[in-house]
């Protein structure tokens, strides 16, 4: 805890001095652009990784980066109200017009789901968060991978396929997207590279988010 009580002193002395008036003129209100839904992974930082500043991105965070897909009785189904809730604030509330799924290597939810039931006995509010993942399994298999490696990196993405489905299940989402009033993007974050594949929903395939090249004259 050291660290972090020496690094606020540090904000406080240093960065926020340096972006003052960026943080007065969040006094009264926000105005991000976009939603950012990631894993609560400690390695996986929003505001890093896109090199935003603070007002830039609403971000809601859970284990897998899941979004629980749209039924009648989700009011009633309050273990997801913490996600569903955060999702209809940004959008209908403070109206944003991008919503990112971010998705990661190495994810330790998209392993679990892989895992002995009695591994998670001990953990029985995530075992049933898991069990949404269900569907990515289901898809996975049917692939038939090769290796354990490939069926790593197949449920990772297919993950984030799968919540970009669930989001445009909500009425509020579909209706905005479909008037074009709302971009939706997904995004697989490699840790140890850096890289970031962002997902086409046409070709339906991730591609390297790259500096495009300048046109020849």
């Amino acid at each position: 805890m050291k660290e972090l009580f020496e690094g606020a002193i540090r904000f406080q002395e240093e960065d926020f001095l340096a972006h003052q008036k960026l943080y007065e003129s969040l006094k009264k209100s926000q105005n991000p652009h976009t939603l950012f839904i990631s894993c609560a992974d400690s390695r996986v930082v929003p505001n890093l990784i896109t090199s935003s500043d603070p007002g830039d991105l609403f971000v809601v965070r859970n284990v897998g980066n899941i979004i629980p897909p749209y039924t009648e009785s989700n009011l009633m189904r309050k273990g997801y109200l913490a996600t569903t809730s955060a999702i209809e604030y940004a959008l209908t509330i403070l109206e944003v017009q991008n919503v990112i799924i971010c998705g990661h290597s190495n994810c330790g939810a998209c392993a679990a789901i892989y895992e002995p039931p009695q591994k998670l006995e001990n953990a029985p509010y995530v075992k049933k968060w898991i069990e949404l993942l269900e569907p990515v399994k289901q898809k996975v298999l049917a692939l038939k991978p090769s290796s354990k490696s490939k069926r790593v990196w197949l449920t990772e993405q297919i993950n984030v396929e799968q919540q970009l489905e669930n989001l445009l299940t909500y009425p509020f989402v579909e209706e905005r997207f479909d008037r074009g009033e709302l971009n939706v993007y997904g995004w697989y974050y490699i840790i140890e590279t850096g890289e970031i594949l962002n997902y086409n929903m046409i070709k339906r395939e991730f591609k390297p988010i790259v500096q495009k090249k300048a046109e020849k004259k």
